[in-house]
């Protein structure tokens, strides 16, 4: 079995990780958390 260099496998984690917050982005996944967000901390306060 061939071991894998540590050296390439954090760009390739990287990369992924840029192509996933991407994709979330676009597919508007922002502001559907954003929204749970202020609604859960609003809960916590008493206001919602």
């Amino acid at each position: 079995m061939r071991r894998l260099n540590k050296g390439c496998v954090a760009p390739v984690l990287l990369a992924l990780s840029f192509l996933m917050i991407f994709y979330g982005a676009m597919d508007g996944e922002a502001a559907i958390v954003l929204r749970k967000a202020t609604k859960i901390c609003l809960e916590c306060i008493g206001v919602g």
